[in-house]
């Protein structure tokens, strides 16, 4: 951990301890160092890190001691070294005014002889034998502005002596977009964005360790990305304001662009991979009118919550978690009215784009005056892709939809399977299969349908890397609740038996109102009582429904019982234990005396009840006199 001043130290994150390692020089020489500065670990030794003053300094104790690898690597002007005689009343010594310092440190992941260093003065140093000597590579530069900052130098991961060199000159009211490229350890350089390429000036960059071509830029207005290696950059603008980027990471394992802004907090771009295939394959892939890209492995864990306040209403800020599940990147070509205005902000080297209209659209509507809520809200469902799970027996085991828009997709779910309906009172407003049995870790293949068109691609499902696999039997665990949703489904279809029964009586109920009296009174007492009948039975399942807020017991209700051993399955790691098997064994007790009483009620009062009704002689339909006007 660092802070100004150049104080380091080294934190135990299990005990807390801190422990002081800040470097000094063996001859008492006063060292120089940046508000932030450089601080590296060593690629090739656990506990070997570089850090930067005016000089390169290297421990591999974990900071119990240090050398110094370099000589002033800076341009050591003294009038830019003289913050302690300045500030008049009070002095400028908070460490802010510290200058001529190093501000980037870049070892090479793959040579440890090479080292790059940056600095706020505008040099560019590099070492290829650990420290020995060192070139400033300056003047091999065409177009770099003197005493700039060079906050980062990033080194590619495809081929050793490339680099990307980050140069920001906004302190000497030079606001342009500069960096820098070389392939051949700094001999030769061109420069790779200019203001024709980006707004704002550049703070950060990070080339794809898979593509090379997949490049993205942080500048002072926002997130820029090339496909093509810096030849055309386009600007990020969804989900993500135009912020400083000050730094930018990418995760290898989960293939995710992480953003450190200025003052806006992280953000995480979630699955660069269909950025990577756009790069691989070109543009020309969106040509097609529904692709979908592949999605990254999809682990099942569990979440918790976090440390600290829990319900904090507005008191403090909170980020957004990221989706839970496997997450799709869809594409659906726009039709022709939607490409007329794409909202494409591609750039190009050898040509000038018009800057965006800054003045908000005007969305009154000209009759009203009323301000319009666009075309998209008025469709609320929208339109629908069809998504199908396949597993390796080729059996769909399980088929759902998604809204969905034409240009880019993310479509978020949670991987399971085909589950079971439970008794319901209501009747759901949409039909939709049911989810809820989880996915036996292994592959899958996911089809898309829209419109005709179809396209598919492969789903890994893994269980929770964190936890130790002999512990786990998910094949076990899903055979329980596969077995247990048999029990479910016969109660619920027996529970829709009665509900279907109570409809068709209340169609009775309307004829015999317009019967003569005699027949009203006898039938009407008739149904009631078997209307008290199924009542009696449904409420087996669910208490019946109140018209006031009150507390009511429903532990002993069927339904209760279902979801209970339900729960102990869901959470079970494999076979059911000795306690959820007696959960299981009580709902499913349960479930056998209910429907006893229903099938009971079937086979004797409700075909008595039929036969009652068939054999009474309606008089359904009026007779009407003629009408003559005399």
């Amino acid at each position: 951990a660092m802070s100004q001043g150049g104080n380091l130290a080294m934190w135990d994150k299990l005990t807390g301890r801190t422990q002081f390692i800040k470097p000094q020089h063996p001859e008492g020489k006063e060292l120089r160092y940046h508000w932030n500065a450089a601080l590296a670990l060593h690629p090739f030794q656990d506990c070997g890190l570089y850090y930067g003053s005016q000089y390169v300094h290297k421990s591999l104790d974990c900071g119990q001691s240090w050398e110094i690898i370099s000589p002033d690597l800076t341009t050591n002007d003294t009038l830019k070294q003289d913050q302690s005689n300045s500030g008049g009343l009070t002095l400028d010594v908070t460490g802010a005014e510290n200058h001529t310092t190093i501000l980037c440190i870049t070892p090479d992941a793959e040579d440890e002889n090479v080292i790059w260093v940056g600095t706020d003065d505008g040099n560019i140093q590099l070492t290829r034998n650990g420290g020995a000597s060192w070139e400033k590579l300056n003047n091999n530069i065409p177009g770099l502005p003197a005493n700039a900052w060079i906050p980062q130098i990033i080194l590619s991961e495809h081929q050793g002596g490339e680099a990307f060199v980050v140069v920001n000159n906004y302190r000497m009211n030079d606001w342009s977009a500069y960096l820098f490229h070389t392939e051949d350890y700094g001999k030769s350089w061109n420069r790779m964005v200019d203001d024709s390429d980006v707004e704002g000036f550049v703070c950060s960059v990070v080339q794809d360790p898979e593509n090379e071509n997949l490049l993205f830029l942080g500048t002072d207005v926002g997130l820029y990305f090339s496909l093509d290696k810096g030849e055309n950059w386009m600007k990020w603008e969804k989900g993500l304001p135009s912020v400083q980027i000050r730094d930018m990471k990418i995760q290898d394992k989960f293939d995710d662009l992480v953003l450190g802004t200025f003052g806006r907090s992280f953000y995480v771009l979630d699955d660069i991979k269909p950025l990577r295939k756009l790069a691989e394959e070109g543009k020309a892939i969106l040509d097609s009118t529904l692709v979908v890209f592949e999605p990254g492995t999809v682990y099942q864990t569990s979440s918790r919550s976090y440390d600290g306040t829990r319900f904090i209403a507005q008191g403090d800020f909170v980020g957004d978690n990221k989706s839970r599940g496997a997450m799709f990147t869809v594409w659906v070509k726009p039709g022709k009215e939607e490409k007329r205005n794409s909202g494409k902000t591609e750039t190009g080297k050898n040509r000038k784009e018009k800057k965006p209209d800054k003045k908000p659209k005007d969305t009154k509507d000209k009759k009203s005056g009323k301000e319009g809520k666009g075309k998209e809200k008025s469709d609320k469902k929208g339109k629908q892709i069809t998504i199908l799970a396949i597993n390796t027996e080729g059996d769909t085991i399980r088929t759902f939809k998604r809204n969905i828009k034409e240009g880019m997709n993310r479509i978020n779910w949670r991987p399971d399977s085909k589950g079971v309906n439970y008794p319901a009172r209501s009747e759901p407003k949409e039909k939709r299969e049911p989810g809820g049995m989880p996915m036996v870790p292994g592959e899958y293949k996911m089809i898309f349908e829209y419109k005709g068109n179809k396209d598919s691609t492969v789903l890994k499902v893994a269980s929770d890397p964190r936890l130790d696999p002999a512990q786990f039997d998910p094949v076990a665990r899903y055979k329980a609740m596969d077995d247990f949703n048999n029990v479910i489904t016969g109660v619920t279809q027996a529970y829709n038996n009665l509900k279907e029964a109570k409809k068709s009586m209340n169609i009775y109920k309307d004829i015999i109102a317009v019967q003569e009296d005699s027949i009203k009174e006898e039938y009407g007492k008739l149904n009631k009582e078997i209307s008290g009948q199924i009542d009696s039975l449904m409420n087996l399942y669910m208490l019946p429904e109140s018209g006031k807020t009150e507390y009511r017991d429903n532990s002993k209700t069927l339904t209760s019982q279902l979801r209970n051993g339900r729960r102990f399955l869901s959470a079970a790691t494999g076979a059911p234990n000795e306690n959820a098997k007696i959960a299981v064994a009580n709902a499913t007790g349960k479930a056998e005396k209910v429907l006893v009483g229903i099938n009971e009620f079937f086979s004797d009062q409700w075909p008595a009840y039929l036969d009652k009704i068939r054999a009474l002689p309606l008089d359904i339909f009026k007779e009407y006199e003629t009408i003559k006007i005399e």
